[in-house]
């Protein structure tokens, strides 16, 4: 799994002031982690856009890390971006890299800008979840896709932990504060459609290790029992696309509301920013 971004837990906090103190230990944290996902996430991955059929344009890696995830997709699109709080030296030359703003909690890329928006990893480190989607979202262009994974709660092993130790096993002591949203399948199928994506879809890494062991399950196992055993699970939809359409004419209306006579409307088509909580 990928803990390349418990950075962008800064994010969701409460103030810009809050994000400025917490920044300075954010490089050294993001370092320590080396920034890679295992190869199984990936190829989960891989299942949801060949199943879809999905390829081209641009495909946006929102705490991208060391950037592996370039060599998975760089023969199915045709622009990779990287957005991250640190730009690690093994970050693909080829590759575009976006620094993601600490001090605002801002993705300094236009709405609309990806076809595919990805977050491998990354939700669980954050406190927002929702915030975070919603943001995933308006990066995403009109019929493209948003895609998020997360440790999948409802494995077998981590069901165990659960009753065992009271916690499931990707939350356990050692991996506080780095981790701290626990999500499951339903929790991910809401986030999805409250955040208006559509044909919201559930994939399942097939990848879970024998307790004790460090050998994974058969995967005629896994496969048949996808949920008990994959340590990862992702979700996938898409936006609709007269979204950004609705999401403008809505905005404008709201601010007409607000603003006395007279004076214009905000500019559309800004960068995610941080939204106060």
């Amino acid at each position: 799994m990928r803990i390349s971004s418990p950075e962008m837990a800064e994010m969701n906090m409460d103030s810009t002031s809050a994000v400025a103190a917490a920044a300075p230990g954010v490089e050294e944290r993001a370092r320590q982690s080396q920034g890679v996902s295992a190869n199984e996430i990936h190829q989960m991955l891989e299942r949801a856009l060949e199943g879809r059929n999905i390829s081209g344009g641009c495909f946006v890696d929102v705490g991208c890390g060391t950037g592996n995830l370039f060599h998975q997709v760089r023969d199915r699109f045709a622009r990779y971006v990287g957005v991250d709080a640190v730009r690690y030296e093994a970050f693909p030359s080829q590759a575009e890299f976006c620094y993601l703003d600490l001090d605002t909690g801002r993705i300094p890329l236009p709405d609309g800008s990806g076809d595919v928006v990805a977050a491998i990893e990354v939700i669980e480190h954050l406190e927002n979840p929702r915030d975070f989607m919603r943001k995933l979202v308006r990066l995403a262009a009109p019929g493209g896709w948003v895609v998020a994974s997360t440790p999948n709660q409802l494995s077998l092993l981590s069901l165990g932990m659960l009753i065992f130790k009271q916690r499931f096993l990707a939350f356990q002591d050692v991996h506080y504060p780095t981790h701290l949203t626990a999500l499951l399948e339903i929790d991910l199928r809401r986030i999805a459609a409250e955040c208006g994506l559509s044909k919201i879809g559930i994939e399942y890494s097939c990848a879970a290790r024998i307790p004790f062991t460090d050998r994974l399950y058969p995967r005629w196992i896994s496969r048949r029992w996808p949920r008990l055993f994959s340590e990862n699970v992702l979700v996938i939809g898409q936006r609709e696309r007269n979204n950004i359409t609705n999401d403008i004419t809505n905005n404008a209306t709201n601010n007409a509301a607000r603003e006395p006579a007279g004076r214009g409307l905000e500019p559309a088509g800004r960068g995610l920013e941080k939204d106060n909580e």
